[in-house]
């Protein structure tokens, strides 16, 4: 005689594998959809606030970055939106996007915080930023490693290996699961490493974004540090293994809005601050005020000539 497990608690007649989508009893599930469906409506008022300010960015140092920021909102949208491939339930459908995706929007984010890093290095001592097409080479570069590596693992382990995600213990998944992000974890320690020669420069608010990228990549790295522990050893050590899939979720949502909070947000206010010339020298710093000077100094001798030619006038 076969049971049917009846649905939970404001479920109703859907797949065993959605259940904690809508299990008010199981509630991480709806908190963690929930924040997550927040970050995505607040990411995509960024987005478009994005393209709102971009006729009103004066300095081209700062319009060049805007394509830094639009690639780091996909990808931060990327992120809470793959919070619900870790809600519902390890399948055929979920395996391949979680061992996608996962690896493939970090390093697209760390990769734009990467490249941030590098134009930030050369701004701060008052050289001259990278152009518009050179970032987005940088991104497209940096990001495309991971690319080329998830699809490996997954070409080796769906084809040649004829394994599916189901057939793997839970111990072999995470351990696979880890070991594909290597390269981002990479990315992680590069762009700490870069973003700390941002406070050696001159130009010091330029050193502010810096900041929001160590701010940023310290609070990540902790995230990091602590699900992969949790993953790999702590919910066994507990005796939880049924921990694993909450466990990546909670890593998801936290850095999501880590992300947004502790850099985009503060980035875009920065945006259109107003310009100082001792602190913010604009893009084209080496020839602009060398012709202010000079217009003006020319001005000046010639009003000098008219007072020196109408004092000669004047009859005494």
């Amino acid at each position: 005689m076969t049971t049917t497990m009846s649905p939970p608690q404001g479920c109703g007649n859907i797949s065993a594998d959605y259940y904690l989508l809508c299990d008010v009893e199981a509630a991480w599930g709806i908190v963690l959809e929930s924040l997550a469906a927040a970050g995505v409506l607040v990411t995509i008022f960024l987005i478009c606030s994005l393209f709102f300010l971009i006729c009103k960015v004066q300095d081209n140092s700062k319009r060049h970055m805007i394509s830094i920021y639009f690639f780091f909102l996909l990808g931060t949208l990327g992120i809470f939106g793959l919070t619900f491939a870790f809600i519902i339930k390890l399948n055929t459908r979920t395996g391949p996007t979680r061992f996608f995706l996962f690896g493939v929007i970090f390093a697209l984010c760390f990769s734009c915080l990467l490249t941030h890093a590098f134009n930030l290095n050369k701004l701060v001592r008052g050289r001259k930023p990278f152009s518009w097409l050179m970032l987005l080479l940088l991104i497209v570069s940096f990001a495309m490693v991971q690319v080329v590596i998830s699809i490996e693992y997954l070409v080796t382990m769906l084809v040649s290996r004829g394994d599916t995600f189901l057939d793997m213990s839970a111990e072999e998944i995470n351990k696979d699961f880890v070991m594909l992000l290597i390269y981002v974890l990479f990315l992680m320690a590069l762009t700490f490493l870069v973003c700390m020669f941002t406070f050696c420069g001159s130009y010091k608010r330029w050193k502010r974004h810096g900041a929001h990228i160590f701010v940023t990549i310290l609070f990540s790295i902790a995230i990091w540090v602590v699900w992969i522990t949790m993953l790999i050893k702590g919910n066994r050590v507990l005796n939880n293994p049924s921990w694993d899939d909450p466990v990546v979720a909670i890593a998801l949502v936290s850095n999501g809005w880590i992300f947004l909070i502790m850099y985009i947000i503060p980035e875009i206010c920065f945006l259109t601050a107003p310009l100082k010339l001792e602190d913010y020298p604009p893009e084209n710093d080496f020839c602009q005020p060398k012709l202010i000077k000079q217009t003006t100094g020319v001005d000046n001798r010639a009003y000098t000539q008219d007072e020196i030619v109408q004092e000669h006038r004047t009859p005494k």
